[in-house]
């Protein structure tokens, strides 16, 4: 009997649709049409001579064979890339979508990415500076390659990287000499939702201490801004703090905030030898930046 060869594009599409969940989603990743997938996985269907998906109310999902198949999958497109990667003598090419927040972009991780360009020019690298919830939909939706982005420790592609302090900012540690306990504390805040904002005011609540926000942004450096002009404290982790803010004492009526996690994530797709070499990078240089700050 003639050994029959898979196909590696077939492959690497099976992998890609069951990781964003369904042939639409696949579809938009690889820039192809809903038939076209159908098409290639037909063909696998045929080359395996085994029923991969099988129908399940208006979806689809694997049969055990197609299960089976998936772990081989992986290991196959893994040693593919290795064997490239190996053979063109670790010159690596190809594309990297990079989602962050504004907490990072402002800070140390563009000098980063700016070194990772220079050590593989022949990597295209795309950045998208968001809010988390934001990134996590592009990413979830195949749109974003990797997310580095406050919390998300409960999915299953987190990479735990570090545990940051969450703290009150203001223009000057005497900012604190003007607070009263009968007046409200005048905020500078991100709008809805915001896991920073949440957290403070549920903060402020429990210890009985009165706030209005008096100024909402979008951007970091709008509340920057806003915090420097003394328009109102802010609350967030001290990364890419500007020099003319300080973090606040603790003070009764003013506590600080618990650690937030720092994670990585990848939407548990398969990596080319580009996005890995690109995730070790970000790893690396975020523990060695992040893990440091203490207060």
């Amino acid at each position: 009997m003639a050994r029959i060869n898979l196909d590696m594009d077939v492959l690497r599409t099976f992998v890609t649709a069951r990781d964003l969940g369904g042939f639409n989603r696949a579809a938009a990743h690889l820039g192809r049409s809903q038939s076209a997938i159908s098409q290639q996985m037909r063909k696998l269907e045929d080359q395996t001579g085994q029923p991969v998906f099988q129908r399940e109310g208006r979806g689809t999902i694997l049969t055990e064979q197609g299960e089976r198949l998936l772990s081989y999958a992986r290991r196959i497109l893994e040693l593919n890339d290795e064997t490239l990667e190996a053979v063109n003598g670790f010159s690596i090419s190809g594309s990297v979508r990079f989602g962050l927040p504004g907490d990072f972009s402002e800070s140390w991780l563009p000098t980063l990415l700016g070194i990772f360009k220079r050590a593989h020019p022949g990597v295209l690298i795309e950045v998208f500076v968001e809010r988390n919830g934001l990134l996590f939909e592009q990413l979830d939706q195949g749109a974003l390659d990797f997310v580095l982005a406050f919390g998300g420790g409960g999915r299953p592609d987190a990479l735990p990287l570090a545990i940051l302090p969450t703290v009150w900012i203001g223009p000057s540690p005497d900012i604190i000499l003007a607070l009263t306990p009968e007046a409200p504390i005048d905020l500078a805040l991100y709008g809805h939702p915001c896991r920073f904002r949440r957290t403070g005011l549920e903060l402020l609540d429990k210890a009985g201490t009165p706030w209005r926000v008096t100024f909402t942004s979008r951007s970091l450096q709008g509340l920057w801004a806003a915090t420097g002009a003394g328009l109102g404290l802010t609350f967030r982790t001290p990364v890419g703090l500007p020099n003319h803010l300080s973090v606040l004492p603790d003070r009764p009526g003013l506590p600080r905030g618990p650690g937030i996690e720092v994670c990585l994530h990848d939407g548990c797709r398969p990596l080319s030898p580009a996005r890995k070499a690109f995730r070790d990078a970000v790893m690396e240089a975020t523990q060695e930046h992040l893990r440091p700050i203490r207060l």
